[in-house]
């Protein structure tokens, strides 16, 4: 059980609102909410002139605010001072979130890198897991977002759960090798119109936040956990272009 907080006892899974501690009732509240709120959070990154940190988190505060209190705000604000990992894969220290998010965010709409890197950003905003839970929910609406402001789009409908969550993993663990955009460039194509994308996401399979190996959280001063992040981040070998 994911319980970074160390009060699931008394607070539930992730101290959601109701203090619930069976994990799928919980998974349930949280899909169905991030299908209610849907709409409005995808309105919102529309209406964003450039797409910034900031909106990013605002994104995860109206998907998730009425079922997590700390919904819109980042690993580095809620616990910073604990590595999350998955597996042998460990996501970023809480005080550079902002730092590979943004970097991804630059390059889509700055540096005009969608195109060609779809795979690499979406690695960026993997890499930088800003939140507890919700984050590939919220990546994914503005990874898309992103691809219609130049000019394409990833039909997310005809790939398949595992071996994106495989080449995802891969992407984490050796960046700038191309393991996500290899995967995805099948997928390719014409822009698809907001509506038309916010009806199928909807009901798109795997979203639900079930059947995912769950995360972990421990504390950087545990010299275990530091060893294991500074080795991860050795064979990570990122390189800024």
């Amino acid at each position: 059980m994911f319980d970074p907080f160390d009060d699931f006892e008394t607070a539930g899974y992730l101290r959601n609102t109701g203090a619930e501690k069976d994990l799928s009732i919980v998974k349930v509240a949280e899909h169905a909410l991030f299908r209610a709120q849907l709409p409005a959070a995808l309105d919102y990154l529309a209406k964003c002139r450039r797409i910034g940190y900031d909106d990013f988190l605002n994104a995860h505060r109206l998907l998730f605010s009425g079922l997590y209190p700390w919904a819109g705000l980042d690993r580095a604000a809620v616990m910073p001072e604990k590595a999350i990992s998955k597996g042998d894969v460990y996501f970023c220290h809480p005080r550079d979130c902002r730092r590979a998010v943004e970097d991804g965010l630059t390059r889509a709409q700055e540096k005009g890198q969608m195109p060609t890197r779809p795979g690499f950003i979406m690695g960026l905003f993997a890499y930088g897991h800003p939140f507890l839970d919700g984050n590939g929910r919220t990546m994914l609406l503005v990874h898309s977002e992103l691809c219609f402001r130049a000019g394409m789009s990833i039909d997310w409908t005809r790939t398949q759960k595992e071996p994106y969550l495989r080449a995802l993993t891969l992407e984490l663990e050796s960046p700038n090798s191309g393991h996500l955009d290899t995967y995805l460039l099948p997928f390719i194509g014409s822009p698809i119109p907001r509506e038309q994308w916010q009806a199928s996401v909807a009901t798109m399979p795997g979203l639900d936040g079930t059947n995912v190996e769950a995360d972990a959280a421990a504390g950087y001063a545990d010299p275990k956990v530091a060893s294991g992040y500074a080795e991860f981040e050795r064979k990570r070998a990122y390189r800024s272009a």
